[in-house]
């Protein structure tokens, strides 16, 4: 159950991320109000997993997640490059989250 609590902090993450981006500053008052609860709600999710699983482990994976999923949206949605090193990186990344979920 704590690695979902975990998951749903980590899609959390992405989802304020964008938000914020699309506040424009906090100029637009909706993606604001989105982005403040979708990190509180992010927050509160990965406060719970906790309980059940090492720090270091759990904030590791949530960034690492977080990061990747907001890169990934980056690019398919904001139109950002896509170069193979950036995306190397980013496999990194993943890679680093499933070893750190196997051990």
């Amino acid at each position: 159950m704590a690695w979902l609590l975990l998951l749903s902090a980590a899609l959390l993450e992405i989802v304020w991320a964008l938000a914020l981006e699309r506040s424009a500053g906090f100029t637009r008052p909706w993606p604001a109000i989105l982005g403040v609860s979708a990190a509180t709600a992010s927050f509160a999710l990965l406060a719970l997993a906790l309980r059940d699983l090492p720090v270091g482990t759990a904030y590791a994976v949530w960034v690492g997640l977080g990061a990747v999923g907001v890169a990934l949206a980056g690019i398919l949605v904001l139109g950002e490059s896509a170069t193979p090193m950036r995306l190397a990186c980013l496999a990194f990344i993943v890679l680093g989250v499933v070893g750190l979920r196997l051990t």
